[in-house]
């Protein structure tokens, strides 16, 4: 027998001690595990195939054993690989094709295991097992090895002790992929896409409407900011984001305007309307309302009775997910006062309490529970609202807010698979008075669409927090507006004088269109208002004597009408709102006045500024309806009306401007 080292004995003396990522450390690696792989053959039988199999078929080629053997008089042979031999090999070329330090395998806190009334734990401690397909199975130890580690010491906490998982309950969890690719995207081993794999619903611009057809138009309010953030976050990217994802009422409503006040919470909104010359087309009007909510005093805000909901499932393992849902939810923890309680909810593969109603001068308590977080698993999301649902209702008060806060990429893969049962449970729970708002984090994986109508449904807002500064914005600097609501069911219904206005457009809002006999109906859900928040609706009119019409009249219509309808009004709006905890809706109304009259300096800069954010919306959507408006008209109206800009956001709005001149389409 020959003395010369075999390839068996050569890859155990590489696992001996740890590899080297070199590049001649990988080729040789890769070498001895094919070898090896060649000299362990044995007899194939049909049950014993699958992932081994495809390893064998891949690697045929460069193997000079199994090519000479083929070329041979003898009989030929189907070969497959020992199993345990073929682990190792799979074991050695990994750990040094992939990474030196092999990060641990998926963990989760011991307090998320423990005994608690409401979660169902048997899912973590006692898994089920089934048997795998050919497409599922792979080597535990390679589990292991493969497993993410993309997350920076810098950007973790280290977390308390915990209890590790069984390698066979990773597995457990991977047993039922729609596909193939799922297999992956699923758990820890996916990596963001930024260039696909969000889902946003279709969006079909407001159309243009003719006043003789249809003068009424009927609106939920919104007051929700997340595709601002999810545009600035493409934008910095170097591309122009998805058109769907550009929402443009969200967009206008992303910043704060310094409308007038309302005076007592009664009566919570001011509404101020104004009209203005279009500047993108000439002889064109823009019918600007801006409608301001009252402002609560400290001493004035409710008690909060708060369940964080929080996704740490395999997607959620990425420095802009997990880590930064930590640092948003400790934000908001500095704004609650002290007996103000705070419950923690987590879910990936089952759910299950990680805090229980606390309150939030328990400040120590309460961040070393977020801090031992992990991620890890797959994304039981349905079960997860149904416990955190559970929980607030165990501690609701009726003369607090009560409200859950989901934090999620958004990526709801397994649970309650059909979102309309799972809207009409949030549904359910709304009218019993627990709320829900939505907070986004990440991208590849993100499901705006489902989002929307989760908040929508919740009566909550929907925000997405793609840096630090944003999470400040919305739950320190606004955090009255997300957290406590001065108005429920707020709708906008306008009627135009034939008699003055031809056509009509509504800049944005597709997704809050509702009937005209939605407005008298108290049974239609509709937006809700926080303390202090704005939101502004921009109509563009065509006046009859314009001479802009893009529809032909009818030529059975009744053009008649216009001359016996009276000349000051170019319309009239009327508002309808809830207070909280009543069913019966109140009402306000308001001229839309042909006269102009003046506004100060900082009121007329705050409307041209929404009106330049507006332009900028309709331009990344295509600019349909905006002539030859440019970014640099946008730039330089936006410039000329920021105001002070306490904060920046108007500043920072400018150079994503700037930055979509420059952006490319994705591919």
């Amino acid at each position: 027998m020959s003395d010369k080292p075999q390839p068996m004995d050569d890859l155990k003396s590489l696992m001996s001690g740890t590899p080297e990522a070199t590049p001649k450390a990988k080729a040789r690696a890769k070498t001895l595990a094919m070898e090896a792989f060649a000299e362990a053959h044995c007899d194939a039988t049909h049950e014993n195939q699958g992932l081994l199999k495809r390893l064998r078929l891949i690697f045929v080629n460069p193997l000079s054993k199994v090519n000479k053997m083929q070329e041979s008089n003898r009989p030929h042979r189907p070969w497959i690989y020992g199993g345990a031999l073929a682990s190792i090999c799979v074991v050695a070329l990994t750990a040094v094709m992939v990474r030196t330090t092999q990060p641990e395998l998926i963990t989760l806190n011991e307090s998320v295991l423990a005994a608690d009334p409401i979660a169902n734990k048997a899912d973590w401690s006692e898994p089920e097992i089934v048997g795998l397909s050919e497409k599922e199975a792979m080597p535990e130890m390679a589990v292991e090895a493969l497993t993410d580690s993309s997350v920076s010491p810098a950007e973790t906490v280290q977390p308390a002790p915990k209890m590790q998982l069984k390698k066979d309950t990773v597995i457990s969890r991977l047993r039922k992929p729609t596909s193939d690719s799922e297999l992956y995207d699923r758990t820890i081993l996916s990596a963001p896409d930024s260039h696909g794999g969000d889902e946003f619903s279709r969006i079909d611009n407001n159309p243009i409407v003719q006043v003789l057809e249809a003068p009424v138009s009927t609106f939920s309010v919104d007051v929700d900011t997340a595709s601002y953030s999810l545009v600035r976050r493409q934008l910095n990217s170097g591309f122009l984001p998805q058109k769907n994802a550009v929402r443009l009422e969200e967009i206008v409503n992303y910043f704060d305007y310094q409308y007038p006040l309302p005076t007592k919470a009664s009566q919570p909104f001011a509404t101020h309307v104004s009209v203005v010359d279009s500047p993108w087309n000439s002889g064109n009007k823009l019918v600007h309302i801006g409608i301001k909510g009252y402002e609560l005093e400290t001493t004035q805000w409710p008690k909060t009775n708060l369940v964080f909901l929080l996704d740490v499932s395999g997607s959620m393992n990425q420095s802009d997910k997990l880590p930064l849902v930590k640092q948003s939810m400790e934000l908001l923890l500095s704004r609650l006062k002290p007996d103000d309680t705070v419950a923690i909810v987590v879910y990936a593969g089952a759910a299950g309490t990680v805090l229980p109603p606390t309150p939030a001068k328990e400040r120590h308590t309460i961040l070393s529970s977020l801090n031992n977080l992990q991620a890890g698993g797959s994304t039981d999301g349905g079960e997860g609202i149904k416990l955190a649902y559970r929980l607030a209702q165990t501690n609701y008060q009726p003369d607090a807010v009560n409200r859950v806060i989901l934090a999620t990429d958004g990526d709801f893969n397994v649970g309650i698979q059909d979102h309309d049962q799972l809207t009409d449970f949030i549904e359910r729970k709304r009218d019993a008075g627990v709320y829900l708002s939505v907070l986004g984090f990440g991208q590849g994986n993100y499901h705006d669409n489902l989002m929307q109508k989760l908040a929508q449904n919740g009566n909550g807002i929907a925000a997405y927090i793609d840096t630090l500064s944003e999470a400040q914005k919305v739950l320190v600097h606004q955090a009255t507006s997300a957290l406590f609501p001065i108005a429920n069911d707020v709708k906008v219904q306008v009627e135009f004088n034939p008699g003055l206005v031809a056509e009509y457009r509504l800049l944005g809002f597709e997704s809050r269109m509702l009937e005209r006999q939605d407005f008298n109906n108290d049974k239609v859900d509709a937006g809700d208002i926080g303390a202090g928040h704005s939101v502004t609706a921009i109509y563009e009119i065509t006046p009859v004597d314009s001479g802009n019409q893009v529809i032909d009249e009818r030529r059975y219509g009744v053009p008649q009408a216009r001359t016996s309808i009276e000349g000051s009004e170019y319309g009239f709006i009327k508002l309808r709102y809830k207070l909280p905890g009543e069913q019966q809706s109140q009402r306000i109304e308001q001229p839309i006045y042909t006269r102009q009259y003046s506004v100060g300096q900082e009121l007329q800069q705050e409307i041209n500024f929404g009106i330049a954010v507006a332009g900028f919306a309709q331009l990344l959507r295509g600019g349909e309806h905006t002539g030859n408006w440019t970014y640099d008209d946008v730039i330089t109206m936006a410039q000329a009306n920021k105001g002070s800009d306490a904060y920046g956001y108007r500043t920072e709005f400018i150079q994503l401007v700037r930055k979509a001149k420059l952006a490319k389409t994705l591919p």
